[in-house]
């Protein structure tokens, strides 16, 4: 008995199941041809519908506005001006600006942010102006190297300068007096006291102002003495030091404070930085004519440079 009451239920509720809504396969899905134009998506040639006659009407092709171009299934639909029929809608449109405001910056968003502030016009005009005085008084195409241009030198005999400067200041430490060499040994010079004088000044005394400059550009023998070969300095190769004034007027000076033992370690390690800088570097210790300077030259040598 109970079994034929269940297989009288199935048979009454069998053809109910035909009204079930359930998903169409995409393959089932009738296809079309499509056109375009202003006013919308339109529809040509649509196949015959294959869906039951029991599928409620709001669900029928037939009662949509607009036919999706792929099939029927229900999928998200793209943004208003991602679809090129309706682009010229006046709807449309509103749509647009109305998305594209969801995604518009605050306007106290750069106020509310920590973000660096434009300097003021007076500061960058002096920065400016400082730029412009540096790029002025530069030589050797070196804003770091102050001075002015000479061009040829000419001197008795070989000596002479092919192109001479007379430098002022290098990386903003004075030179006194003026010093007239070649850019070669300009560069040098600048390269020494970025990588030699500064790091071992370290700041003392305010940093370094100043150097003493006891010889530069000269048209004679080696230590001045007679019969000797031309010095670098007939050249413009070669620059003497005797002291490092400070920021807060104290001198540091070769004759005085080579060996002591406030300043004797601090000159031992800026003479030592010029050692490849130059070509040959000479000190105290090298003779009694350096008893009291540093000698700087550019002349190279196949063994390297000669430090002594």
């Amino acid at each position: 008995m109970m079994l034929r009451a269940g297989l009288l239920a199935c048979l009454v509720t069998a053809p109910l199941a035909a009204q079930d809504i359930r998903p169409v396969a995409r393959s089932a899905a009738p296809q079309h041809a499509v056109t375009w134009s202003e006013d919308g998506l339109k529809a040509i040639g649509v196949a015959p519908l294959a869906f039951p006659q029991q599928t409620p009407a709001a669900l029928r092709p037939d009662h949509w506005d607009i036919v999706a171009p792929a099939s029927y299934a229900l999928r998200p639909e793209p943004r208003p001006y991602e679809r090129p029929y309706l682009a010229h809608g006046a709807q449309t449109r509103a749509l647009y600006r109305a998305e594209q405001n969801l995604f518009a910056y605050s306007p106290y968003a750069i106020l509310r942010s920590l973000r660096p502030q434009l300097r003021p016009a007076s500061v960058a005009a002096a920065a400016q102006a400082r730029r412009i005085a540096r790029r002025r008084g530069q030589v050797c195409g070196d804003p770091a190297i102050q001075g002015e241009a000479l061009g040829p030198v000419a001197g008795a005999g070989a000596c002479g300068i092919d192109q001479a400067v007379r430098v002022r200041s290098v990386s903003g430490v004075t030179l006194t007096p003026r010093a007239t060499m070649d850019c070669q040994t300009a560069t040098a010079l600048k390269s020494w006291v970025q990588r030699g004088v500064r790091p071992a000044i370290d700041g003392q005394g305010g940093g370094a102002a100043s150097l003493r400059v006891v010889s530069h550009y000269a048209c004679r023998n080696r230590n001045n003495q007679s019969g000797a070969r031309l010095s670098e300095h007939a050249y413009g190769r070669a620059i003497d030091i005797a002291g490092i004034k400070l920021q807060d007027g104290r001198e540091i000076t070769v004759l005085s404070d080579w060996g002591s033992a406030a300043h004797g370690a601090q000159l031992r390690r800026i003479w030592r930085a010029a050692c490849g800088i130059f070509g040959t570097v000479l000190g105290p210790e090298a003779n009694r004519f350096h008893r009291d300077h540093f000698h700087f030259d550019t002349a190279r040598y196949r063994s390297g440079s000669y430090c002594r």
